[in-house]
Protein backbone atom coordinates (compact mmCIF):
# COMPACT_ATOMS: atom_id res chain seq x y z
CA UNK A 1 0.00 0.00 0.00
CA UNK A 2 1.26 3.25 -0.69
CA UNK A 3 0.33 6.53 0.56
CA UNK A 4 0.58 9.86 -1.49
CA UNK A 5 -0.11 12.20 1.36
CA UNK A 6 2.90 13.37 3.37
CA UNK A 7 2.66 14.04 7.63
CA UNK A 8 2.78 17.16 7.14
CA UNK A 9 -0.42 17.77 4.68
CA UNK A 10 -2.19 15.36 7.25
CA UNK A 11 -1.54 17.58 10.38
CA UNK A 12 -4.41 20.30 9.96
CA UNK A 13 -2.79 23.93 9.29
CA UNK A 14 -4.95 25.39 12.86
CA UNK A 15 -3.59 22.69 14.53
CA UNK A 16 -2.90 24.26 18.36
CA UNK A 17 0.89 21.66 17.71
CA UNK A 18 2.04 24.00 14.82
CA UNK A 19 2.56 26.83 16.38
CA UNK A 20 3.87 25.32 19.62
CA UNK A 21 6.53 23.42 17.48
CA UNK A 22 7.57 26.71 15.01
CA UNK A 23 8.68 27.88 18.92
CA UNK A 24 10.32 24.95 20.04
CA UNK A 25 13.00 24.49 17.00
CA UNK A 26 13.61 28.08 17.71
CA UNK A 27 14.54 26.80 21.03
CA UNK A 28 16.49 23.63 19.68
CA UNK A 29 18.21 25.37 16.95
CA UNK A 30 19.96 28.04 20.03
CA UNK A 31 20.79 25.14 22.04
CA UNK A 32 22.32 22.64 19.30
CA UNK A 33 25.51 23.51 20.27
CA UNK A 34 24.55 22.22 23.95
CA UNK A 35 23.59 19.14 22.17
CA UNK A 36 26.69 18.30 19.84
CA UNK A 37 29.04 18.26 23.46
CA UNK A 38 26.06 15.47 24.59
CA UNK A 39 26.86 12.98 21.82
CA UNK A 40 29.73 10.32 22.58
CA UNK A 41 32.78 9.83 19.80
CA UNK A 42 32.35 6.44 20.10
CA UNK A 43 30.10 3.39 20.47
CA UNK A 44 26.73 2.99 19.23
CA UNK A 45 24.74 6.14 17.41
CA UNK A 46 22.22 7.50 20.48
CA UNK A 47 18.97 8.99 20.24
CA UNK A 48 19.53 12.66 19.12
CA UNK A 49 18.18 15.46 21.87
CA UNK A 50 16.28 17.13 19.91
CA UNK A 51 13.92 14.08 19.35
CA UNK A 52 13.92 13.44 23.05
CA UNK A 53 13.10 16.57 24.12
CA UNK A 54 9.95 17.07 21.56
CA UNK A 55 8.67 13.64 22.82
CA UNK A 56 9.35 15.18 26.51
CA UNK A 57 7.16 18.04 25.74
CA UNK A 58 4.40 15.78 23.93
CA UNK A 59 4.31 13.60 27.13
CA UNK A 60 3.92 16.75 29.41
CA UNK A 61 1.31 18.12 26.78
CA UNK A 62 -1.24 14.70 26.51
CA UNK A 63 -0.38 13.60 30.01
CA UNK A 64 1.13 10.46 29.12
CA UNK A 65 2.44 8.34 32.02
CA UNK A 66 5.34 6.76 31.56
CA UNK A 67 8.15 6.33 28.19
CA UNK A 68 6.31 2.81 27.37
CA UNK A 69 3.27 4.09 26.30
CA UNK A 70 5.30 7.46 25.07
CA UNK A 71 6.70 5.50 22.71
CA UNK A 72 4.07 3.63 21.84
CA UNK A 73 2.04 6.20 20.95
CA UNK A 74 5.16 7.79 18.55
CA UNK A 75 4.62 4.30 16.80
CA UNK A 76 1.34 4.73 15.51
CA UNK A 77 0.30 7.94 16.01
CA UNK A 78 1.15 10.46 12.66
CA UNK A 79 0.51 13.71 14.82
CA UNK A 80 3.21 12.62 17.80
CA UNK A 81 5.73 11.30 14.60
CA UNK A 82 5.29 14.67 12.66
CA UNK A 83 5.66 16.54 15.95
CA UNK A 84 8.70 14.83 17.03
CA UNK A 85 10.38 14.87 13.63
CA UNK A 86 10.18 11.03 12.24
CA UNK A 87 8.85 10.24 9.04
CA UNK A 88 6.02 7.91 8.42
CA UNK A 89 8.20 4.96 8.06
CA UNK A 90 11.18 5.68 10.47
CA UNK A 91 11.43 3.43 12.98
CA UNK A 92 10.65 4.04 16.70
CA UNK A 93 12.73 3.48 19.51
CA UNK A 94 12.63 0.79 22.23
CA UNK A 95 11.15 2.16 25.65
CA UNK A 96 14.46 1.41 27.71
CA UNK A 97 16.38 2.77 24.75
CA UNK A 98 14.57 5.79 25.49
CA UNK A 99 14.14 6.07 29.10
CA UNK A 100 18.36 5.53 29.56
CA UNK A 101 19.15 8.38 27.04
CA UNK A 102 16.49 10.30 28.78
CA UNK A 103 18.39 10.16 31.73
CA UNK A 104 21.36 11.66 29.91
CA UNK A 105 20.07 14.00 29.82
CA UNK A 106 19.14 14.71 32.99
CA UNK A 107 22.43 15.18 34.26
CA UNK A 108 22.93 18.56 32.32
CA UNK A 109 21.60 21.53 32.58
CA UNK A 110 19.88 21.28 29.05
CA UNK A 111 16.11 22.20 31.21
CA UNK A 112 17.13 24.93 32.59
CA UNK A 113 19.02 26.21 28.83
CA UNK A 114 15.77 25.07 27.65
CA UNK A 115 13.45 27.22 30.23
CA UNK A 116 15.96 30.20 29.86
CA UNK A 117 15.28 30.16 25.76
CA UNK A 118 11.95 29.94 26.01
CA UNK A 119 11.63 32.74 27.87
CA UNK A 120 13.72 34.39 25.90
CA UNK A 121 10.82 33.97 23.16
CA UNK A 122 8.02 34.83 25.56
CA UNK A 123 10.45 38.45 26.63
CA UNK A 124 7.63 40.34 25.37
CA UNK A 125 4.93 39.05 26.89
CA UNK A 126 6.20 38.92 30.57
CA UNK A 127 6.38 41.89 32.83
CA UNK A 128 10.33 42.33 33.70
CA UNK A 129 8.71 44.25 36.98
CA UNK A 130 6.44 42.80 39.05
CA UNK A 131 6.36 39.29 40.40
CA UNK A 132 5.00 36.32 42.51
CA UNK A 133 6.44 33.47 43.97
CA UNK A 134 5.26 30.65 45.47
CA UNK A 135 5.86 26.84 46.60
CA UNK A 136 3.59 23.98 45.92
CA UNK A 137 4.45 20.44 47.50
CA UNK A 138 5.01 17.88 44.77
CA UNK A 139 4.50 13.98 46.30
CA UNK A 140 7.67 11.62 45.85
CA UNK A 141 7.79 8.45 44.05
CA UNK A 142 8.01 6.55 47.86
CA UNK A 143 5.84 5.04 50.01
CA UNK A 144 5.51 5.45 53.67
CA UNK A 145 6.92 1.89 54.90
CA UNK A 146 9.80 2.74 53.01
CA UNK A 147 10.64 5.37 55.17
CA UNK A 148 12.76 3.39 57.47
CA UNK A 149 15.33 4.33 60.96
CA UNK A 150 18.59 5.50 59.66
CA UNK A 151 20.18 3.23 62.22
CA UNK A 152 18.03 0.16 61.23
CA UNK A 153 16.30 -0.56 64.47
CA UNK A 154 13.13 -0.30 62.69
CA UNK A 155 11.30 -4.54 63.12
CA UNK A 156 9.06 -5.59 60.19
CA UNK A 157 8.48 -4.54 56.87
CA UNK A 158 7.28 -1.16 57.64
CA UNK A 159 3.62 -1.28 56.90
CA UNK A 160 2.80 -0.88 60.71
CA UNK A 161 4.18 2.16 61.78
CA UNK A 162 1.00 3.30 64.62
CA UNK A 163 2.52 5.14 67.20
CA UNK A 164 6.11 5.37 66.26
CA UNK A 165 7.17 8.29 66.22
CA UNK A 166 9.02 9.49 63.13
CA UNK A 167 11.19 12.25 61.60
CA UNK A 168 13.52 13.35 58.97
CA UNK A 169 16.54 13.43 61.49
CA UNK A 170 15.97 9.59 62.92
CA UNK A 171 14.38 8.48 59.43
CA UNK A 172 14.88 7.85 55.39
CA UNK A 173 13.59 6.79 52.64
CA UNK A 174 14.93 3.38 51.11
CA UNK A 175 13.54 4.88 47.83
CA UNK A 176 14.33 7.89 47.67
CA UNK A 177 17.09 9.03 49.88
CA UNK A 178 16.50 13.10 48.89
CA UNK A 179 12.56 12.83 49.42
CA UNK A 180 11.07 14.72 53.31
CA UNK A 181 8.12 13.72 55.73
CA UNK A 182 6.18 16.99 55.54
CA UNK A 183 2.86 18.70 55.10
CA UNK A 184 2.03 21.61 53.57
CA UNK A 185 -0.58 22.27 55.55
CA UNK A 186 -2.84 21.68 59.57
CA UNK A 187 -4.82 18.71 59.13
CA UNK A 188 -3.30 17.57 56.52
CA UNK A 189 -1.29 14.47 56.77
CA UNK A 190 2.19 14.00 55.81
CA UNK A 191 3.90 12.54 53.15
CA UNK A 192 7.34 12.32 51.38
CA UNK A 193 7.78 15.10 49.22
CA UNK A 194 9.86 17.87 47.82
CA UNK A 195 8.90 21.88 47.25
CA UNK A 196 8.77 23.15 44.09
CA UNK A 197 8.80 26.97 43.83
CA UNK A 198 8.27 29.44 41.15
CA UNK A 199 8.71 32.99 40.47
CA UNK A 200 5.30 34.24 38.22
CA UNK A 201 5.36 37.68 36.58
CA UNK A 202 2.22 39.69 37.40
CA UNK A 203 0.82 40.24 33.50
CA UNK A 204 0.13 36.95 32.03
CA UNK A 205 1.30 34.16 34.21
CA UNK A 206 4.20 32.91 32.53
CA UNK A 207 6.71 31.36 34.84
CA UNK A 208 10.10 33.37 35.14
CA UNK A 209 12.49 31.17 37.17
CA UNK A 210 11.75 27.96 39.02
CA UNK A 211 13.74 25.31 40.68
CA UNK A 212 12.83 21.81 43.40
CA UNK A 213 14.11 22.04 47.13
CA UNK A 214 13.99 19.43 49.81
CA UNK A 215 10.81 19.81 51.52
CA UNK A 216 11.00 21.44 54.99
CA UNK A 217 9.39 24.68 56.72
CA UNK A 218 12.30 27.32 55.35
CA UNK A 219 12.40 25.81 52.45
CA UNK A 220 9.77 28.36 50.45
CA UNK A 221 11.59 31.64 52.07
CA UNK A 222 15.17 30.23 51.02
CA UNK A 223 14.56 29.35 47.04
CA UNK A 224 12.68 32.50 46.79
CA UNK A 225 15.25 34.98 48.39
CA UNK A 226 17.30 32.63 45.66
CA UNK A 227 15.36 33.24 42.50
CA UNK A 228 15.08 37.04 43.16
CA UNK A 229 18.92 37.61 43.66
CA UNK A 230 19.36 35.68 40.23
CA UNK A 231 16.99 37.70 38.61
CA UNK A 232 18.37 41.13 40.32
CA UNK A 233 21.80 40.00 39.43
CA UNK A 234 23.17 42.79 37.20
CA UNK A 235 20.13 45.23 37.61
CA UNK A 236 19.29 48.33 39.47
CA UNK A 237 15.66 49.08 39.17
CA UNK A 238 13.38 47.65 42.00
CA UNK A 239 11.00 44.85 41.26
CA UNK A 240 7.66 43.92 43.54
CA UNK A 241 7.07 40.26 44.61
CA UNK A 242 3.79 39.21 46.05
CA UNK A 243 3.26 35.96 48.47
CA UNK A 244 1.12 34.43 50.94
CA UNK A 245 1.24 35.28 53.98
CA UNK A 246 3.67 32.54 55.37
CA UNK A 247 6.76 34.66 53.78
CA UNK A 248 5.79 37.63 56.46
CA UNK A 249 8.68 36.96 58.65
CA UNK A 250 11.05 39.71 59.81
CA UNK A 251 14.31 38.18 57.75
CA UNK A 252 12.52 37.63 54.48
CA UNK A 253 11.35 41.21 54.21
CA UNK A 254 14.33 42.12 55.32
CA UNK A 255 16.67 40.70 52.28
CA UNK A 256 14.09 40.99 49.97
CA UNK A 257 14.67 44.84 50.60
CA UNK A 258 18.28 44.45 50.90
CA UNK A 259 17.54 42.77 47.09
CA UNK A 260 16.06 46.02 45.72
CA UNK A 261 12.83 44.07 45.83
CA UNK A 262 9.54 45.65 47.19
CA UNK A 263 7.63 42.92 49.12
CA UNK A 264 4.06 42.80 48.60
CA UNK A 265 3.58 39.84 50.87
CA UNK A 266 -0.21 39.22 52.10
CA UNK A 267 0.32 40.76 56.11
CA UNK A 268 -0.04 38.07 58.57
CA UNK A 269 -0.71 39.49 61.58
CA UNK A 270 -3.41 37.18 63.85
CA UNK A 271 -1.90 36.80 67.30
CA UNK A 272 1.30 38.91 66.21
CA UNK A 273 2.40 41.67 64.66
CA UNK A 274 3.18 41.69 60.40
CA UNK A 275 6.57 42.59 59.60
CA UNK A 276 4.99 44.94 56.82
CA UNK A 277 4.05 48.70 57.67
CA UNK A 278 2.06 51.47 56.30
CA UNK A 279 5.17 52.35 54.02
CA UNK A 280 4.46 49.81 52.07
CA UNK A 281 0.37 48.32 52.80
CA UNK A 282 -0.69 52.21 51.77
CA UNK A 283 0.37 51.95 47.68
CA UNK A 284 -1.87 51.02 45.39
CA UNK A 285 0.95 48.56 44.09
CA UNK A 286 0.43 46.42 46.94
CA UNK A 287 -3.41 45.81 46.28
CA UNK A 288 -2.77 45.47 42.67
CA UNK A 289 0.31 42.81 43.41
CA UNK A 290 -2.37 40.83 45.93
CA UNK A 291 -4.96 40.79 43.29
CA UNK A 292 -2.63 38.80 40.70
CA UNK A 293 -1.40 36.39 43.01
CA UNK A 294 -3.64 33.99 42.05
CA UNK A 295 -1.96 33.64 38.55
CA UNK A 296 0.94 31.79 40.48
CA UNK A 297 -1.89 28.93 41.65
CA UNK A 298 -3.39 28.70 37.73
CA UNK A 299 0.28 27.95 36.57
CA UNK A 300 0.47 25.24 39.47
CA UNK A 301 -2.79 23.67 38.80
CA UNK A 302 -1.44 22.83 35.19
CA UNK A 303 1.53 21.45 36.08
CA UNK A 304 -0.36 18.85 38.41
CA UNK A 305 -3.16 18.52 36.37
CA UNK A 306 -2.14 17.99 33.03
CA UNK A 307 1.77 18.10 33.73
CA UNK A 308 3.64 15.39 35.06
CA UNK A 309 4.12 17.18 39.10
CA UNK A 310 1.28 15.39 41.39
CA UNK A 311 3.02 12.68 41.90
CA UNK A 312 6.57 12.60 40.17
CA UNK A 313 7.70 8.90 38.56
CA UNK A 314 11.43 10.10 39.12
CA UNK A 315 13.61 9.41 42.40
CA UNK A 316 16.76 12.46 43.71
CA UNK A 317 16.28 16.12 44.14
CA UNK A 318 18.57 16.62 40.80
CA UNK A 319 15.99 14.87 38.33
CA UNK A 320 12.90 16.23 39.78
CA UNK A 321 14.12 19.38 39.82
CA UNK A 322 14.85 18.76 35.99
CA UNK A 323 11.44 17.83 35.15
CA UNK A 324 9.52 20.27 37.07
CA UNK A 325 11.77 23.23 35.39
CA UNK A 326 11.55 21.29 32.14
CA UNK A 327 7.34 21.59 32.47
CA UNK A 328 7.51 24.94 33.49
CA UNK A 329 9.32 25.78 30.03
CA UNK A 330 6.24 23.32 28.61
CA UNK A 331 3.72 25.51 30.44
CA UNK A 332 4.99 28.41 29.02
CA UNK A 333 5.36 27.05 25.38
CA UNK A 334 1.62 26.03 25.32
CA UNK A 335 0.62 29.67 26.70
CA UNK A 336 3.10 31.72 23.75
CA UNK A 337 0.33 30.62 21.03
CA UNK A 338 -1.98 32.44 22.44
CA UNK A 339 -0.78 35.50 23.33
CA UNK A 340 0.94 36.02 19.83
CA UNK A 341 -2.80 35.57 18.71
CA UNK A 342 -4.12 38.81 20.82
CA UNK A 343 -3.90 42.09 19.39
CA UNK A 344 -1.51 44.51 19.47
CA UNK A 345 -4.28 46.52 21.36
CA UNK A 346 -5.22 44.31 23.95
CA UNK A 347 -1.34 43.30 24.49
CA UNK A 348 -0.55 47.24 25.28
CA UNK A 349 -4.07 47.22 27.88
CA UNK A 350 -2.35 44.50 29.77
CA UNK A 351 1.07 46.64 29.74
CA UNK A 352 -0.66 49.45 31.01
Amino acid sequence: MFSYVSLEQRVPQDHPLRSIRKLTDVVLRTLSPEFDALYADSGRPSIAPEYILRALLLQVFYSVRSERLLVEQIDYNLLFRWFVGLGMDDAVWNHAVFSKNRDRLLTSDVAQQFFAEVNKQAKQFMSDEHFTVDGTLIQAWASQKSFRSKDGSDEGDGTDFRGQKRSNKTHESTTDADARLYKKSYGKESKLSYLGHALVENRNGLIAAAMVTHADGYAERDAALLMLQQKQDGRSRRITVGADKAYDSKDFVRTVRELNVTPHVTKNDQGRASNLDRRTTRQPGYAISLSRRWLVEKGFGWLKQTGPLRQVKLRGLEKVDWLFVFSCAAHNLIRLPKLMAQPTETLREQCA
